[in-house]
């Protein structure tokens, strides 16, 4: 059953000629002449379910703050309709509403009174200040606070109740580690209860980790939705400041690769190999290998570099690196010419699947030039026949020392 659903969902603001223009616009809407409108979202349409998470991703300007907002009920949409089946918990800014006279704990009773939470009150405020962990400045003006000390109890009263629906607008990414930890915790108790939650964050691992869907907006539309690390793949591609060549493509039924770049450089040829050369897509825990990487060249570039990711089956990057980090940065390539590369490691993994991506950029990273870029180029699994059994992603060396005594 869907929670929300979006349908042709539009927005646009109007830009007026003058300051005074915005008054009188108010007042008489329909005598001012309008010199242009800003679409920030165009024709969205979308559902969520009853306990899904769901990602919103995308460049700034994108829409996704808009979107949240009109999905809050904070802003009207210029066409299209909203439905929502359940109560909504919004995180679009926090702090936003706090009384810089009132103490943290007036703040919160206010804040929970808002909220329709009359029943119960005093528990209710005692839960936000445990959680809130902010000692006696919770009965201190909020004037005094610190930045972190704000986010700590505005995260703390908007999520002091579980909501059917919870919106969260980049807060997972404020406040001190420990607090991001132990709110992140929040949210996945949430979600493991049954509340449907949206989400907008940069932090690749968080999609990953809560999200079931992932949008991708781009010119307030929607670029792409489906898996989350596939939406990653995609945005990724969008961070370079010449994003082109974008192609999405099924490379088996259940894998999608992305590929991007000008193509001045075209890789033709990867491969994973073990010491002898022979060829692999099994590989063993704690050996050696070799990536292997073929490409030419289409036009005279300078100042290349060409890298590698590992990501485990969520699409969580293990490991990567580039020629430019190991010093092996490429001055001049002249068109006709062929790159071979090889990258060797030992595969320090924990037991599982894996893929490869693998790009050739100019500098340090591919948001400046990204000549191509390919994800899941090859995949390959690791099984472990060599040392201690262990669990995780990565295998460390590990010893122990055991010491007994007895004192009579």
């Amino acid at each position: 059953m869907s929670v929300i659903s979006l349908k042709n969902i539009t927005k646009e603001y109007t830009i007026l000629g003058s300051k005074s223009g915005v008054l009188f616009h108010a007042l008489f809407p329909n005598l001012v002449k309008i010199k242009n409108r800003i679409r920030v979202l165009d024709n969205i349409n979308l559902e969520i379910q009853r306990g899904e998470t769901v990602g919103f991703l995308g460049l700034n300007g994108a829409g996704k703050s808009t979107l949240l907002k009109i999905i809050a009920g904070v802003v009207r949409p210029t066409l299209g309709e909203v439905l929502i089946n359940g109560n909504i918990t919004a995180i679009l800014e926090l702090g936003m509403g706090f009384h810089s006279d009132f103490t943290g704990r007036e703040n919160t009773e206010l804040a929970l009174r808002l909220q329709g939470h009359s029943g119960q009150i005093d528990h209710l405020i005692q839960l936000v200040a445990d959680f809130a962990e902010i000692g006696e400045y919770f009965d201190q003006p909020v004037r005094l606070y610190s930045s972190g000390m704000s986010v700590r109890l505005a995260f703390s009263v908007a999520t002091v109740v579980r909501p059917e629906i919870l919106i969260v607008d980049e807060a997972l990414s404020v406040g001190d580690a420990y607090f991001q930890h132990k709110s992140f915790d929040r949210i996945k108790n949430f979600r493991n209860e049954g509340t449907s939650i949206i989400l907008v964050s940069h932090d690749k691992a968080a999609i990953l980790e809560l999200c079931d869907t992932a949008y991708l907006l781009n010119e307030g539309k929607v670029l792409f939705s489906g898996a989350p690390s596939d939406a990653l793949d995609y945005y990724n591609a969008l961070l370079s400041s010449d994003a082109t060549g974008i192609d999405v493509k099924n490379i088996d039924a259940r894998l999608i690769q992305t590929t991007s770049g000008s193509k001045e450089i075209e890789i033709f040829n990867c491969s994973l190999r073990n010491q002898t050369g022979i060829e692999c897509d099994i590989i063993e825990t704690n050996k050696k290998y070799f990536l292997k990487i073929s490409a030419k060249c289409n036009s005279d570039v300078v100042d290349v570099a060409c890298g590698f990711m590992i990501k485990n089956k969520y699409g969580q990057v293990i490991f990567g690196t580039n020629t430019y980090h190991l010093d092996k940065i490429i001055n001049e390539v002249n068109t006709g010419s062929t790159i071979e590369l090889s990258f060797e490691f030992e595969a320090n993994l924990g037991e599982g699947d894996y893929s490869v991506s693998v790009a050739f950029h100019q500098l340090e990273t591919h948001l400046v030039k990204n000549f191509n870029w390919i994800d899941r180029i090859l995949v390959f699994k690791v099984i472990n026949t060599s040392v201690t059994k262990f669990v995780g992603t990565n295998f460390m060396p590990v010893t122990a020392d055991v010491v007994i005594r007895f004192d009579p």
